[in-house]
């Protein structure tokens, strides 16, 4: 055909187009991302991951491959969580790299992973760090929230009402002056010591059915207002079901990654966007 090679994927019904890039030859723009992730004039995703060597991108990095991450509207994200497994089962499915221990870097940092035989991926997701406090607003209803950041900015409400009922189409208020740069929102219901239920608002998407990172902040906000900061649990969302350690300096997150297809994007639709 001659076009530009895509994958599509999925981390927990989180689902992203990955462009293989390895030498940083694409000119990824807002509108060309934006036109990807539509689901009705494009492929249809969550976000898009750019798979780039880190040097081809200038990044410093001890990882060979640099998860170049933009959310649906085309702006550039510091990390995903759900995307960084489904990077690294297209780099070890492909043999991009041969190992399964590595490290990939994302602009939140570098991130170690491992990818187990079952095609799960475990990340490690670096610091939980909770940052102050804050309030959303969801249909003219107010939620107060833990602030936690896990390279991105996360506000945590514990909802006592199940959290299926919350009419998330529309963005939430929250307080810009806490976050300047938008905020990933996530609702949560405590289910025991060990289990949770969320649902999120994604900063620059919207709902989706799942957010790697948000899996990480909601366990941290719950066991910071159990008075703890280390422990584990299951973190149920409309896609599947994650596990999350947090531990005094770090997290991990552990969940499934699939590759449904692969094909090529059309080179005069994409040089229409540019």
């Amino acid at each position: 055909m001659g076009g530009i090679e895509f994958l599509k994927g999925h981390g927990t019904q989180n689902d992203f187009v990955l462009l293989p890039d390895p030498d940083g030859r694409l000119e990824l723009t807002e509108a060309r991302v934006a036109a990807l992730c539509d689901r009705r004039r494009g492929l249809g995703a969550d976000g898009v991951l750019r798979i780039v060597r880190s040097a081809a991108l200038g990044m410093e990095s001890e990882g060979e491959w640099f998860m170049d991450y933009r959310n649906a509207d085309g702006s550039i994200a510091e990390m995903c969580g759900n995307g960084v497994r489904v990077f690294v089962r297209h780099l070890v499915d492909s043999g991009l790299v041969s190992e399964r221990e590595f490290v990939i870097g994302t602009r939140a940092g570098d991130r170690p992973v491992r990818m187990h035989a079952d095609g799960s991926v475990t990340v490690q997701m670096g610091p939980a760090a909770i940052t102050g406090t804050s309030v959303t607003v969801v249909a003219g209803k107010p939620f107060s929230g833990v602030a936690v950041n896990v390279g991105n900015p996360h506000l945590v409400s514990v909802v006592d009402d199940d959290v299926d009922v919350l009419d998330l189409r529309d963005q939430p208020d929250f307080d810009s002056d806490v976050f300047p740069d938008g905020v990933n929102l996530e609702f949560i219901n405590l289910l025991g010591d060990d289990a949770l239920k969320m649902r999120v608002h994604e900063r620059g998407v919207g709902e989706t059915r799942s957010c790697g990172t948000g899996t990480v902040a909601a366990v941290a906000a719950a066991l910071h207002l159990a008075g703890t900061d280390a422990g584990e649990a299951t973190v149920d969302i409309p896609g599947g079901r994650v596990v999350v350690e947090i531990r005094r300096g770090g997290s991990t997150l552990t969940g499934p990654a699939e590759i449904v297809a692969r094909g090529e994007l059309d080179e005069s639709w994409w040089a229409g966007l540019g």
